[in-house]
């Protein structure tokens, strides 16, 4: 399972790389405004008395809408992202029964399980492939205290097993990946 930290470096690279320039634009500003610079008057104006072409007004304009379209989409990347719920066929299509389900229902239950384990904050499951051999995937955040091998141990034994006998499947692959969290155990 890919996670977000791909992203969220493009965030805090652009968002560095547009503080740090905007720092210097209103640094420049400022030293220009007390007259520090000997090139540049403090009674000065910011775009001097002579007209302008209008086609660099357009230019402004246009230039403005991409950055303001370049906005929302950056704040659209941010919002995070619920898995679509999936309904699929439990058993085989040649048996005479089949159960359709929804993921989520089927995912509920296994992260109640894995939240009510020591030392686990959050649980997030999702069931993902065809119904006839979907994958398992966890992300586990834990306490930073808690046993990593027998919380793994715990899944593995307890957690897994009764979803797999609920679906009536012989293997169900699983990939976890455990976060710790900031503070210890309460």
């Amino acid at each position: 399972m890919r996670t977000r930290d791909g992203v969220a470096r493009w965030n805090r690279v652009l968002l560095g790389v547009i503080g740090v320039g905007l720092t210097a634009v209103g640094g420049y500003a400022v030293v220009a405004h007390f007259g520090r610079l000997a090139w540049v008057g403090a009674d000065s104006g910011v775009v001097s008395s002579a007209a302008l072409p209008g086609w660099v007004l357009w230019a402004i304009v246009g230039v403005a809408g991409v950055v303001g379209i370049g906005c929302v989409g950056w704040v659209g990347v941010q919002v995070p992202r619920r898995v679509r719920s999936v309904r699929w066929r439990a058993r085989a299509r040649e048996s005479v029964d089949t159960i359709g389900i929804d993921t989520a229902v089927a995912c509920a239950p296994v992260a109640t399980d894995i939240e009510s384990y020591d030392g686990v904050r959050e649980a997030a499951v999702r069931l993902s492939g065809p119904g006839s051999g979907p994958g398992l995937h966890l992300v586990v955040t834990a306490a930073p205290d808690v046993d990593v091998s027998a919380l793994r141990e715990r899944i593995g034994t307890h957690a897994v097993p009764r979803l797999r006998r609920a679906l009536e499947l012989e293997e169900l692959p699983v990939e976890i990946e455990l976060r710790l969290a900031r503070e210890r155990s309460r």
